[in-house]
C-alpha cells in the first residue's frame, strides 16, 4: 500500500463518520418537534410510524452499504481502478432498482406494515399520507448507501460527512418551512425529507463525479460481467442473512422484555439507547477497518491487513473503555434525562451495569465485523451469525427462567462474547487470504 498505515490516517476516516452519525438522531427530534407544534397527537405518531416503517425496508438494503465498502476497498487495493468505477455503476443500478421496486410495491408494503403494527384510523392515515410522499425518494436514499460505502472503500470519509450534513440541514430547515411556515403539516416534514433525499444523491454523485469522465463506468461488458455480478450478489446475500439474524436477536430481546411488565420493559428500551450510542461511536472505526483491511487484502499485503485490524481495533477499543467509564459515572443522569418516572428511573439503574459491561464484551463483535466486511469474508460472517443466533436462543430462555430481566441482558451480552469469538476463530484464516495469489473472481 502506497500510504503508511499510521494513527492518524485511521482517525481521520473514522472521525467524519462519528461525527455524521451524531447528527443522525438530531433530525428525529425536529420532526417529531415540527409536528408537535401543530397541537395533535395524531400527526406525532403519524410520523413517527411512517419513519419506522420505511426505515425497517430501507434497513434490508443496508447489505449495499457494506458489500460496496468490501469489493471498492480490495479493487483499489489490487489497483483495479476500472473495477473501482464499475462498482460504483453496479451500487446505483442496483440501489435505484430497487428504490422503483418499493415505489411499485408501496401498497402491499402499507399494507403489510399496518397489519403487523395496526394504529388508529387517523394516525394510519397521516403516516400513508407521509409514507406516500416519502417512498418516491426510495431509489435516491438506496442508492445513497452504495454511494457511501464506494466512497469509505476510499477513505473519503469527509465526504460522506458532507453528505450527511447536507442533508439533515436541507431536511431540517424545510421541515419548519413547510412544516410550520407553510403549515402543510405531517406532508410539509414528508416532502421535506424527499427532497432531502435526492439532493443527498445528487450531492453523493457530485463527489464521485471524477468517476463519469472516464469510460470504465459506462462499459457493459464490464459492468455487467456475469462472474463479478455474482460474486456481488453472494456477498450481498451473506451480509443481509447476517443482518435479518441480527436483528432478529434485537427484535425477540424487546419481546422477552415484555414479558417483565411495562416498567421492565421502559428500562430495557432506555437502556438500549446506550447500546446505539455504542454502535454509532464504533461504526467510525469498524469503517476504517472496512477500507483499510480491504485495500490491504486486494493488494496481497498481509502486514499492512493486520496492521490496518490492530490500529482500528485499538482505537475501537479505547472508544469502548471511554464510553464504559461515562455510562459508570454519568448513566444515572442519562437516564433522568431520558424519563421522569421515578420506578422507571429506579429499575434502569438496575439494569445499568450491563450497559458499563456492553462496550467492552462487544468490542470484538463489532470491530470484527468491520474487519470480515472489508475482506468481504462474508460467508464466515454469516455462518458464525447462524452459530451465534443458535446459541443466543437456546441459552437466553433457560437464562430468563432463573434470572428472568437480568437473565435476558446476560443472555444478549453472552451474545455479543459469541459472535467476537467464533470471528475472532476465523481471523487466521482471514490473513491465509493475503498469502495466496489472487483469483479470478469468477473463482470466488
Amino acid at each position: 500500500m502506497a500510504e503508511v498505515l499510521t494513527h492518524k490516517r485511521v482517525l481521520a476516516i473514522a472521525l467524519p463518520i462519528v461525527l455524521s452519525n451524531a447528527t443522525v438522531p438530531i433530525l428525529g427530534v425536529v420532526d417529531t418537534g415540527v409536528v408537535g407544534q401543530l397541537g395533535e397527537a395524531a400527526p406525532i405518531g403519524a410520523v413517527g410510524i411512517g419513519a419506522i416503517i420505511l426505515s425497517a425496508v430501507y434497513w434490508i438494503f443496508g447489505f449495499l452499504r457494506m458489500g460496496t465498502t468490501g469489493l471498492t476497498s480490495q479493487a483499489s487495493g489490487a489497483g483495479d481502478a476500472e473495477e473501482v468505477d464499475a462498482l460504483l455503476s453496479r451500487a446505483l443500478l442496483i440501489g435505484i432498482s430497487a428504490g422503483l421496486v418499493m415505489i411499485a410495491a408501496q401498497v402491499a408494503i402499507f399494507k403489510g406494515a399496518f397489519w403487523v403494527s395496526p394504529a388508529s384510523a387517523e394516525v394510519e392515515t397521516l403516516a400513508r399520507e407521509y409514507m406516500t410522499i416519502r417512498i418516491w425518494s426510495a431509489p435516491a436514499t438506496i442508492a445513497l448507501y452504495g454511494i457511501t460505502g464506494w466512497l469509505i472503500a476510499q477513505e473519503r470519509t469527509r465526504a460522506v460527512l458532507v453528505i450527511q450534513v447536507g442533508m439533515n440541514g436541507v431536511n431540517i430547515a424545510l421541515s419548519f418551512y413547510l412544516g410550520l411556515e407553510l403549515g402543510w403539516g405531517v406532508q410539509g416534514v414528508a416532502w421535506a425529507t424527499f427532497i432531502a433525499e435526492w439532493g443527498g444523491l445528487a450531492l453523493g454523485l457530485w463527489f464521485c463525479r471524477g468517476v463519469f469522465v472516464r469510460p470504465a463506468w459506462l462499459s457493459a461488458a464490464r459492468v455487467f460481467d456475469l462472474a463479478r455480478l455474482k460474486h456481488m450478489a453472494l456477498v450481498n446475500t451473506d451480509i443481509l442473512i447476517r443482518s435479518v439474524l441480527l436483528q432478529a436477536i434485537f427484535v425477540s430481546f424487546l419481546f422477552y422484555g415484555s414479558d417483565f411488565g411495562d416498567v421492565q420493559l421502559a428500562a430495557n428500551q432506555i437502556l438500549m439507547q446506550f447500546l446505539q450510542v455504542t454502535a454509532y461511536a464504533l461504526d467510525g472505526f469498524a469503517f476504517s477497518a472496512e477500507a483499510l483491511v480491504g485495500q490491504a487484502l486486494g493488494a496481497r499485503a498481509r502486514a499492512a491487513l493486520r496492521r490496518s485490524a490492530v490500529l482500528s481495533s485499538l482505537w475501537g477499543g479505547i472508544v469502548c473503555a471511554i464510553l464504559a467509564v461515562c455510562f459508570a459515572v454519568f448513566g444515572g443522569a442519562i437516564i433522568d434525562i431520558m424519563t421522569t418516572a421515578p420506578e422507571v428511573r429506579e429499575t434502569a439503574r438496575i439494569y445499568l451495569p450491563y450497559m458499563v459491561a456492553a462496550p467492552i464484551v462487544g468490542v470484538a463483535a463489532w470491530m470484527l465485523d468491520g474487519i470480515f466486511i472489508g475482506a468481504t469474508r462474508t460467508k464466515d460472517m454469516r455462518n458464525m451469525m447462524i452459530v451465534s443466533a443458535v446459541i443466543y436462543f437456546a441459552t437466553v430462555i433457560p437464562l430468563m427462567a432463573m434470572f428472568q430481566n437480568h437473565g435476558l441482558w446476560i443472555g444478549l451480552l453472552l451474545n455479543f462474547v459469541v459472535r467476537g469469538a467464533t470471528l475472532g476463530w476465523k481471523y487466521p484464516g482471514l490473513e491465509a487470504e493475503a498469502d495466496r495469489p489472487s483469483r479470478p473472481v469468477a473463482a470466488a
